[in-house]
């Protein structure tokens, strides 16, 4: 069983603390969207789909426990601002902005319907967080199942051996527990129209060295780490971290005075170097294929 990155049940919340990570594997409540806020801030969870549900999971925790005003239209106003507050806590990853849409939406369009009751819009959420979940668990498995018969068939004809690199949080610990990237080598936050991918710094790097020598370069993500509104990667804002993260150690510095600090925490690989292909729960898409292929099944 792959280590747990989530642990769930209505009501209540744990994430694994990755800042302690590998001497120590330690689980942290978290109760409010404050708390989740400032543990995908810190980094305590990472990984795109994660991110999204811990973000979600939390405003679940919270209604759950009564929070969310004593009206209709104060519920709905309290979860759109809980989620939007989620969002600014790693932008450049597309999932939690997806996820804070739909939770949002799903909050409206509850408080819409005839009958409408504080409680029947707060169980909307809450079990629409809970479906989030559940869908992650099976997107990493059709990711995992699709890109190792994809490598196998193109990579390996006849059955030779497979060698895989891979780069960035692209296993259990990155999503709700299996892992986007199996059999494949990095993951993304953002996979734009075009095919262009935001990942973690020194992405890019590989994915030139790939080309280079001929190697099949690979991203595996979820349909919901792909962000057709934007054309290219150039439109991707990327998120820069405190300088700090380089220049201290457990808060002693170790930089000499004054040294200044640009601390990005992605880079962007162009559409042409993914020569192996964009895996997905959907499907595995050439650069090129994958607007077409997605753009009937997310918006």
């Amino acid at each position: 069983m792959p280590l747990e990155a989530i642990r769930y049940s209505r009501g209540s919340l744990q994430i694994l603390d990755q800042l302690l990570l590998p001497q120590q594997s330690r689980y942290e409540a978290v109760g409010s969207v404050r708390q989740a806020w400032e543990a995908i801030r810190a980094m305590k969870v990472r990984g795109a789909p994660a991110i999204a549900l811990v973000g979600c999971l939390s405003l679940a925790v919270e209604l759950q426990a009564g929070a969310g005003g004593p009206g209709l239209a104060a519920l709905v106003a309290f979860v759109r601002d809980a989620l939007n507050f989620l969002v600014t806590a790693r932008p450049t990853a597309v999932n939690m902005a997806r996820a804070a849409r739909d939770l949002a939406d799903a909050a409206a369009l509850e408080a819409e319907q005839e009958g409408a009751t504080v409680e029947t819009v707060r169980e909307r959420v809450i079990r629409c967080a809970e479906d989030m979940l559940e869908k992650d668990l099976r997107d990493n498995r059709s990711i995992g199942d699709l890109g190792a018969r994809h490598l196998l068939d193109r990579a390996a004809p006849g059955g030779s051996k497979v060698t895989v690199l891979t780069h960035c949080n692209t296993g259990a610990l990155a999503t709700a527990g299996y892992g986007t990237a199996l059999a494949v080598i990095v993951g993304a936050d953002r996979v734009v129209a075009n095919g262009d991918t935001a990942n973690k710094v020194g992405t890019y790097q590989l994915a030139i060295l790939a080309k280079h020598h001929g190697i099949p370069f690979y991203v595996a993500a979820p349909s919901s780490s792909c962000d057709l509104h934007l054309d290219s990667g150039q439109e991707i804002v990327i998120e820069e971290r405190p300088g700090q993260e380089l220049t201290d150690v457990h808060g002693v510095r170790i930089a000499a005075p004054g040294i200044g600090v640009w601390n990005p925490a992605f880079d962007v690989t162009p559409h042409d170097l993914i020569t192996g292909g964009i895996i997905t729960e959907l499907g595995v898409f050439a650069p090129e294929e994958l607007q077409a292929a997605l753009s009937t099944t997310i918006s």
